[in-house]
């Protein structure tokens, strides 16, 4: 199975939307392989957005990672990277369609609620930065009900 990393924000997090994105992914039929509340340094920020720090927007962007806990994840199924990001919605909420998660939760695209890796690339360099243990190793009972 097709493996993503998924982080819902400062601001998702402190606005109690956790619960909510992490029951949108469940619904899909995908599985949660593992989770992490963690408040994040300035050197990690920089490193996991390394790929935007030419960007006008790259210290902004590193002081608002910074600012609070989030989320991290790893999210397991059929085609998770190109669906979590059908889920996810647009980066400019204003962009996003309703009954996404930034369509429905976000106005600012400084403010868009989570991130979602864009390849299967990305997905395996953010899962090992941010997961360097290891991710954990369960299949869910569910997994037949889903999958044929």
């Amino acid at each position: 199975m097709e493996q993503t990393f998924i982080m819902i924000k400062p601001d998702g997090v402190q606005r109690g939307l956790v619960g909510e994105i992490i029951g949108r992914f469940e619904k899909k039929g995908f599985s949660l392989k593992d989770l992490k509340l963690i408040t994040v340094d300035r050197a990690f920020a920089e490193k996991h957005y390394a790929d935007l720090s030419a960007k006008p927007f790259f210290n902004g962007l590193v002081e608002y990672i910074v600012s609070g806990p989030v989320v991290a994840m790893v999210w397991a199924g059929k085609s998770v990277v190109t669906t979590g990001r059908k889920i996810i919605g647009a980066t400019n909420p204003l962009e996003s369609a309703a009954g996404t998660i930034r369509g429905d939760y976000a106005i600012d695209i400084g403010r868009n609620v989570i991130h979602g890796s864009d390849s299967v690339e990305s997905a395996k360099k953010e899962i090992a930065l941010w997961f360097p243990e290891g991710v954990a190793e369960w299949q869910s009972s569910l997994h037949s009900w889903i999958y044929e």
